[in-house]
């Protein structure tokens, strides 16, 4: 009877383990993947957001869950997602609040990136310092080269003024004659970028940068450096700003009947609203960064779905296409990776190639999306249409020069 009572009371003990280690082990039930961002809502960079990396997100979410959800292995199941996003006013010290809520308060699955090449490169540490997986979408610079070779946990997306964009801008300009240049950028990290990578490129392709000018944000008239090119007689006119500036630019220039060979803009002519504001102005101005329906099935597609969606305004001609093969192939390393472990798709990124909008897509050695996988560098209004100029072997029409004189007033 005593060794009775000792065996069921093992048993019980057993049994009682059994649960108890289950319990310990057993997974929680993941209902949904939330993906947390302190985006620019309001302030000067929400212009940007609003026409670039926005929409985009907003229709992959929508695709997404329309299909069901990204398939997770070690849930077994499909999860739908949820996006958390907090306005950092477009100001850096409110983003960095709203990244250590969302990663220690809200501890969302996955971090999306900010907007602006200064607020990614403020972004970037922090996110990596909670080893959170984090790439960059409306922001790049040669600094990111260096950066992130300590950030083992960040990767960069979008071309840029050494990625590949100034060095072929120049090769182009060196084959269409170019001699003389005026360089006119804003006195901020997208400006400096720009300038001082163009400054000695063309210098290499014996072009002389006649006129160098920095411009605060904010302003308003533009006429003295203008005018200073005009009596400079450049053959190429650059200007390294934000569309604010750009739109400033060529509407000043239009008036001040400053109109040389060559006009090129970073941010700004790459929007479709640039050609609709200018109409038959627009024609011939070049812009950094390239894509359009010709490029592939997948890019024209790309273009309907988003007029549908938000209208023909909405076009980015340098960066819709980067950012949507980048949540693309996001979605597809989470998928391969079968878990929401960071560094399980970490080095998924850093290793492997997905097939997206772009064809076949990877990260290089220093975590920047591979210039092989670039649409273009340089655009061109031509004909309504931001033709692909540069490098050669991805364009989609020869280049204009010298572009056409503006139309009468």
């Amino acid at each position: 009877m005593k060794r009775r009572k000792i065996f069921i009371y093992g048993l019980l003990l057993v049994v009682s383990l059994v649960f108890l280690i289950s319990g310990c082990t057993q997974k929680e039930d993941k209902t949904i993947i939330r993906i947390g961002a302190s985006r620019s809502l309001t302030g000067p960079l929400a212009p940007i957001g609003d026409v670039a990396f926005g929409p985009i997100l907003k229709m992959w979410v929508d695709e997404v869950n329309a299909a069901g959800g990204i398939y997770i292995k070690e849930y077994d199941k499909k999860l739908p997602v949820e996006t958390v996003i907090y306005d950092d006013e477009s100001k850096e010290d409110i983003m960095v609040r709203n990244l250590e809520k969302l990663i220690v308060e809200d501890k969302v699955d996955f971090i999306f990136p900010p907007i602006g090449t200064h607020l990614v490169l403020v972004a970037a540490p922090i996110v990596n310092k909670y080893k959170y997986l984090f790439w960059a979408a409306e922001g790049g610079a040669s600094q990111i080269k260096e950066v992130i070779k300590g950030l083992p946990y960040f990767f960069s997306s979008l071309s840029f003024s050494t990625h590949n964009q100034v060095p072929v801008l120049a090769d182009i300009m060196e084959n269409l004659g170019v001699k003389t240049a005026a360089i006119v950028f804003l006195a901020d990290d997208h400006g400096v970028e720009y300038s001082s990578a163009a400054v000695p490129q063309l210098a290499l392709k014996g072009i002389n940068v006649a006129l160098v000018k920095s411009i605060p944000t904010g302003i308003k008239d533009m006429s003295d450096i203008i005018n200073e090119a005009k009596t400079a007689n450049v053959d190429a006119f650059c200007i390294f700003a934000y569309p604010d500036e750009t739109l400033l630019s060529v509407g000043q220039s239009i008036e001040l009947g400053f109109n040389p060979k060559l006009f090129i803009t970073s941010v700004g002519a790459n929007f479709a609203f640039f050609q609709q504001a200018f109409g038959p102005a627009a024609e011939g101005v070049m812009g950094v960064g390239a894509w359009n329906t010709k490029v592939s099935p997948g890019h024209k597609e790309l273009a309907e779905k988003l007029v549908k969606n938000f209208g023909e305004g909405i076009l980015d001609w340098w960066g819709h296409n980067l950012y949507y093969a980048s949540l693309q192939f996001w979605q597809q390393a989470v998928e391969a990776a079968g878990t929401l472990d960071q560094e399980t798709i970490r080095d998924i990124f850093a290793a492997q190639k997905f097939n997206t909008i772009l064809g076949p897509t990877w990260f290089d050695e220093n975590h920047l999306l591979a210039t092989d996988c670039h649409s273009g560098e340089i655009g061109q209004w031509q004909n309504g249409i931001f033709e692909v100029i540069g490098p050669p072997d991805k364009a989609t029409a020869k280049p204009v020069y010298p572009k056409p004189a503006w139309p009468s007033k």
